[in-house]
């Protein structure tokens, strides 16, 4: 896992691009290959610089720097594609959740009184096994929710009734089937103080005219779901664009790739990733230690993120070029306010300036090209708990010759719950389920 560490830490230096980096086995085939055909670049060096003269004069912005993309890259079907848009509906409880969290997150520190369920506590535990402190079973400044069963059961019971300042032994059991076995069934006991307490606010007509834009409850319940549909028809939109895409590239195979644009890409990132180490207060020998990687482990991730970049630029290049796409052309303009509002700019100026002109570029002409994919496809709308109320069967026409199906009843909830990936939540602290 440290080897991904740099990946994870440096996210920021990927923060535009949606180039994928972890398709191992292309990369070490792609590799292979271009050792093997190393002999004869030198011969088609010439050609391609060619290309690349070409492309840049008589092709205005580009993502490679080669005209002819097909001499790298072969590319798979991009029209007609079955794809899935997953709606999910929003409910009462999400509402409630919402509003329960703005009320925690503007809750008062209660000087006098004992902890309730509901209240946010600051506390410091250690925890002991006959006698002895054990790995991950301390914390200090740890803050959690009374009641919301992060801890293993008794713990957040024996807080309630505790105040501030008060420190209070539990003498509590692991369960017999608690995730680290090596303190699965043995008693512990948790010497707990109680830094300090929050308690959320009360929802009234004046807290939300202090607190909010409205006047009243009601205005600011339908305010909130109105928001949380919002998000939703964005978050059905984005996974069905993403989906769009993978499928296109899962379909695509690299034949090789331009060196200069490899060189080009692994550069930038090596220099961002430099720069955030640096801002960091750290060198990055010494950073690489930190993580447990060499410095070969460390150019093999650069060389796959460059190829993974590279790769992806060579796809959305070939459709563009082949459908007279451009990054200049007025629907990709219209994709900038977009871009500007997912990353929280003001301009897209701005966001050049943070992350370069390439990077906004290879951004705008993947939303194009994911939107174009989405337009020429056959997408079944998947509906929620509410989709039973949508007519069966029904389709949409969009622009572009897109078509969309209208699923509903239980059918529709098969196929969501089918698509639905559950990620186990690990934790470092083992007091925690």
């Amino acid at each position: 896992m440290k080897k991904k560490a740099v990946a994870a830490m440096l996210i920021m230096c990927m923060a535009v691009s949606a180039a994928a980096c972890g398709k191992s086995s292309d990369t070490e085939k792609t590799t292979t290959e271009t050792t093997d055909t190393k002999d004869s670049e030198d011969s088609e060096k010439d050609s391609t610089d060619t290309d690349t003269k070409e492309a840049a004069s008589s092709e205005g912005k580009r993502l490679v720097s080669v005209k002819d993309v097909s001499k790298y890259v072969t590319i798979g079907e991009y029209k007609g594609l079955k794809l899935t848009r997953t709606s999910q509906t929003v409910t009462d409880d999400d509402v409630q959740a919402e509003i329960n969290y703005d009320l925690k997150d503007n809750g008062t520190e209660v000087q006098d009184g004992t902890v309730e369920n509901g209240d946010t506590v600051t506390i410091n535990f250690t925890g002991t096994i006959d006698g002895k402190e054990f790995d991950g079973g301390s914390a200090e400044d740890y803050e959690l929710v009374v009641g919301d069963g992060e801890m293993i059961d008794g713990f957040e019971d024996g807080i309630v009734g505790m105040k501030s300042g008060e420190t209070k032994e539990l003498d509590l059991t692991f369960p017999d089937d608690y995730y680290e076995e090596s303190v699965a069934g043995k008693a512990v006991v948790f010497k707990v103080t109680l830094q300090k307490f929050t308690r959320p606010a009360e929802l009234t007509d004046e807290w939300v005219a202090e607190n909010t834009e409205y006047k009243t409850v009601d205005e600011y319940r339908e305010a909130v779901k109105k928001q949380l549909e919002d998000t939703a028809v964005q978050t059905a939109d984005y996974g069905l664009y993403s989906d769009a895409w993978n499928k296109v590239q899962a379909a695509s195979e690299i034949k090789d790739y331009p060196k200069e644009d490899v060189d080009a890409a692994k550069k930038s990132y090596q220099e961002l990733n430099e720069k955030y180490v640096k801002d960091a207060g750290m060198e990055m020998a010494d950073f690489l230690e930190s993580q447990g990687m060499s410095e070969e482990d460390y150019e093999s991730e650069c060389q796959q993120y460059a190829e993974s970049k590279v790769e992806q630029n060579l796809i959305v290049q070939g459709i563009m070029d082949a459908e007279g796409l451009s990054i200049d052309d007025e629907e990709t303009q219209n994709l900038k306010d977009d871009l500007i509002e997912e990353y929280g700019f003001t301009s897209i100026d701005e966001m050049i300036a943070l992350y370069g002109e390439q990077e906004v570029n290879e951004s705008l002409a993947l939303l194009r090209v994911e939107r174009f994919i989405v337009d020429n496809a056959n997408v079944t709308e998947v509906a929620g708990d509410d989709a039973d109320a949508v007519d069966e069967g029904y389709d949409l026409k969009m622009e572009d010759g897109a078509e969309y199906t209208i699923e509903a009843g239980d059918d529709a909830e098969d196929k969501a719950a089918a698509e639905d990936t559950d990620t186990a939540d690990d934790t470092d602290e083992v007091a925690e389920e």
